[in-house]
């Protein structure tokens, strides 16, 4: 129906891809995907629906309610952390404690490491060694060969491995300086503590109480 309805009922209005105006007690078909006015009864426009911004509102509420349940697992996760960093820690001395038994268990572990290492290159000098021995005379046996090869692979395999345990090092200590970090922030006291302890450091480590110290060892 193109022409206006009588003025008796709520009707909506839209106008048309082609260019004409289309009314009805329903949302006519021609105006589907398009923005429609609601009108009154006495023909004054009294509300308008937008398709395409109806689409983005729905959208962008999708995205915050995902937005939110993000943010809330996150805020989850990071009370659970705390509460096991608290019930992991009773002080910093505890932190303290922990970097140095993870240190330690990492400069055993970069001692065997190379105490493997070695074994391959002592390995390998028996072999280069046997090798030798068929320089000059017939082609070395296939077992020799076999060995050799897979003295290289492991040589490999154990430097490897050294060196990932000796860039461990740098990761222990950053996670125990954030474990520190944030048990700070979840103990004001400790952080008291922190900035009392500091200027007693600084204070026996300056020349007037190391001069003094050696004075009365004198």
């Amino acid at each position: 129906m193109i022409a206006p309805l009588a003025a008796d009922a709520q009707s909506y209005r839209c106008v048309g891809k082609d260019g004409k105006r289309y009314y009805g007690q329903i949302i006519p078909q021609e105006c589907f995907g398009l923005p429609v006015e609601q009108l009154n009864a006495q023909g004054m426009v009294i509300g308008r629906i937008d398709p395409e911004g109806s689409e983005k509102e729905r959208l962008a509420k999708e995205a915050a309610e995902i937005k939110k349940r993000q943010n809330d697992a996150a805020a989850r996760e990071a009370a659970r952390r705390n509460r096991a960093l608290l019930a992991t820690y009773s002080s910093e001395r505890d932190i303290d404690e922990a970097r140095a038994r993870a240190l330690a268990d990492n400069s055993k572990q970069v001692k065997e490491a190379q105490e493997r290492l070695e074994a391959v290159r002592k390995r390998q000098s028996g072999f280069q060694k046997e090798l030798e021995f068929y320089s000059d005379k017939n082609k070395p046996p296939a077992k020799l060969l076999e060995d050799i090869k897979n003295a290289e692979l492991d040589l490999k395999l154990q430097e490897g491995a050294v060196d990932a345990k000796k860039r461990e090092v740098e990761g222990i200590n950053a996670k125990y300086d954030e474990d520190k970090r944030r048990y700070r922030e979840l103990n004001p006291k400790a952080e008291l503590e922190q900035k009392v302890e500091e200027p007693k450091k600084r204070s026996a480590k300056s020349p007037e109480s190391t001069k003094a110290s050696s004075s009365e060892s004198r």
